[in-house]
């Protein structure tokens, strides 16, 4: 069943699953998030054209 559906009644267990599903999509989105912002911060940072310095 799917919230618009009519026979969706809130109860305890599916406001607890909801609640954690979306807190759980809320970290997960938040570290991609981080993650692509830092990788294309350090693209822009760097001057040699994307390879570390001292790598090899």
């Amino acid at each position: 069943m799917f919230p618009f559906s009519f026979e969706w009644v809130w109860d305890m267990g599916h406001i607890v699953f909801h609640g954690g599903l979306w807190y759980a999509l809320s970290i997960l989105g938040m570290g991609m998030t981080y993650c692509i912002i830092k990788a294309v911060y350090d693209t822009v940072k760097s001057k040699d054209g994307g390879h570390g310095s001292g790598h090899h």
